[in-house]
């Protein structure tokens, strides 16, 4: 029997997700804020939900893929909301980057009325969730997990456990902390390398051969910034407000994340600018300016 699903967040990451979930074989429902992306479900033989509720009602399995926590409370805990509408037995699987407490309220509210729950934050980049080919980060029961790991299949190809409930959340905290802090450096090296004169073709072939190379330099930029693509698939916005998570989580746990907290003031600046929601790999396009060099770009 075919898995209903319904999914609710139809973003630069949620939209291919649900595409594939449709081309693979489950019957999907989406629903977005903007109306017309859940067109693109519909084209591929999926249905389009007007509200929430809809997306919520006659499904196995429902998914948020949400920008922040009080998107992910709202559109679940609030009125006319998934809890409120969700069919009883039917999972919520969560795959927002929200903070883990965030997480932690939904699961406690999804467990008084009965509702399994999993969360599973996406890693890798747009790129990679339109070739099917997502990393999930999943904190789950062993019974939730066998509920969602055919979907996760159909929309990636590497899933970690991470442990029970909110261990994916967790996770994801200190991924994109790791990955965030990278980009500024990367972006501060190359800024460094076309000050000295170096052609970034040569930056590039160098950092990649030794222990320097990085998927945030040697993957993000060379398909972004480095093209002259800043289209966003992660925004300034956004990763600003994960840089935040992961600070405040380390505050709550009385840890000190020096080199962070400076790459955070960077990501704080750059949101000030007309880069604010343009893509992450931009940090290059922010650095170069305050340089006052041209930023470099690759051929082709």
């Amino acid at each position: 029997m075919t898995t209903k699903v319904g999914f609710i967040g139809l973003g630069a990451m949620g939209l291919p997700l649900a595409k594939n979930l449709q081309r693979k074989g489950f019957a999907v429902t989406g629903f977005d804020i903007d109306p017309a992306r859940a067109d693109e479900i519909v084209a591929l033989g999926g249905s389009k939900a007007e509200t929430v509720a809809d997306a919520s009602k006659g499904n196995d399995i429902v998914i948020t893929c949400l920008p922040a926590t009080p998107h992910v409370e709202a559109v679940v805990l609030g009125e006319g909301g998934v809890l409120a509408n969700i069919d009883k037995g039917a999972l919520l699987l969560e795959m927002s980057t929200i903070d883990a407490n965030g997480t932690d309220r939904v699961a406690k509210a999804c467990a008084a009325q009965g509702t399994p729950f999993v969360d599973s934050p996406i890693g890798r980049l747009v790129l990679h969730a339109e070739k099917g080919e997502s990393l999930f980060m999943v904190g789950a029961s062993d019974e939730n997990f066998a509920r969602v790991e055919p979907l996760l299949n159909a929309m990636g190809t590497a899933i970690y456990r991470c442990g029970g409930e909110g261990m994916g959340s967790r996770m994801k905290v200190v991924n994109n902390f790791l990955l965030l802090t990278i980009a500024e450096v990367s972006a501060e090296a190359v800024t460094l390398g076309t000050k000295l004169g170096l052609d970034i073709d040569t930056i590039l072939k160098v950092t990649g051969g030794t222990t320097a190379q990085n998927g945030q330099l040697h993957t993000l930029m060379v398909n972004k910034v480095l093209k002259g693509d800043t289209v966003p698939g992660f925004t300034i916005d956004l990763a600003h407000k994960d840089m935040t998570l992961a600070l405040t989580a380390a505050n709550e746990n009385r840890l000190g994340l020096p080199v962070g907290a400076a790459a955070h003031a960077v990501y704080s600046a750059a949101r000030a600018t007309d880069l604010a929601r343009e893509d992450y790999s931009s940090l290059l396009e922010f650095a170069c300016r305050n340089a006052g060099v041209k930023t470099p770009r690759t051929e082709g």
